[in-house]
């Protein structure tokens, strides 16, 4: 019979091609996956893989096992996971990524509260500007938009992500307010450069009356980061155009002021990525329900929506 530990590690480095990357999803070391990926080749008396110093490749019968066990597999975890959350009070590390503007003004305030709930939790939060790999890297959820949905990994919207210009009053004191995306041409614009693709983002304005149009700030000044794009705008640089939330407390407190309120861009939903629900364990369970719950409470869906001006 061979043991849970043997099967995991062999399916995991399958699904993700290294047993370096198997063994951050599993908590081991390469060293110790690799070991049982042994094992089970030694108990089976088959070679399961084709090793080389670059890559690892399934043979034909690797293939034919991964097939025959893989959901047997999901279904034994599922069914261990169900029968010790019904006892175990959540614990353990829970590994997060999320953008720094939002998670540090947003997320991390939330934090104490679910600390209070869940003391067993050892928060372990990454701020980074990046669409991780939950599986690969071993995260346990990510908070963002735009990520790959890659087999296994499950996204739960929590807010529209809406893209709004903004200014800082000095800047605006002795210029015409736009009357649609059209003028932004004739203001300074802030704009941001992408570290991925090397280009200056750019977009297409709507409102609610379904009309469009593109947004064509002047590129006075380029940065890279949404922070420094907002902070910008609140120095008297230029219009920004920056997520609504971003952008939210500097228009409450009138360090901003939105341009052209009735249009907005769309940058797709902010959402909550995790593994596939049957294997999710406990901690990571409550706080996708703990998430869930804050964004409603404060009202966040609608506050955050471009649509109302």
């Amino acid at each position: 019979m061979e043991t849970l530990a043997n099967l995991e590690s062999f399916v995991r480095s399958a699904e993700l091609g290294s047993f370096s990357s198997a063994a951050r999803r599993l908590g081991l070391t390469p060293a110790a996956v690799s070991r049982n990926v042994a094992t089970l080749e030694s108990n089976l008396k088959l070679r399961l893989f084709q090793r080389s110093t670059r890559s690892l490749m399934l043979t034909e019968a690797g293939e034919r096992f991964l097939h025959s066990v893989r959901g047997h597999l999901e279904s034994l975890q599922g069914a261990i996971a169900e029968a010790s959350n019904e006892q175990a009070e959540p614990a353990g590390v829970l590994r997060l990524s999320m953008s720094p503007t939002f998670g540090i003004e947003y997320i991390l305030p939330k934090l104490p509260e679910f600390m209070s709930r869940y003391p067993l939790i050892r928060p372990e939060w990454m701020f980074e500007n990046r669409q991780v790999d939950l599986i690969a890297e071993g995260y346990d959820a990510a908070i963002g938009g735009g990520f790959e949905l890659k087999p296994g990994i499950i996204a739960k919207t929590l807010a529209s992500a809406h893209i709004i210009a903004v200014a800082s009053p000095s800047y605006m004191q002795d210029r015409v307010p736009p009357h649609d995306p059209s003028g932004l041409t004739n203001l300074d614009g802030v704009v941001m450069r992408s570290l991925r693709t090397g280009r200056i983002r750019q977009w297409q304005m709507r409102n609610v009356a379904g009309e469009e149009q593109a947004a064509a700030l002047k590129e006075r000044i380029v940065v890279n980061d949404p922070a420094a794009m907002r902070s910008a705008a609140v120095l008297g640089l230029g219009v920004a155009m920056i997520a609504k939330p971003d952008a939210f407390p500097y228009l409450e407190n009138g360090e901003l002021i939105r341009l052209i309120p009735a249009w907005y861009a769309d940058a797709g939903p902010i959402s909550i990525y995790y593994a596939n629900r049957t294997l999710l364990p406990t901690k990571t369970r409550v706080f996708v329900d703990f998430i869930g719950e804050v964004f409603q409470r404060e009202r966040w869906p609608e506050r955050f929506a471009g649509t109302l001006g």
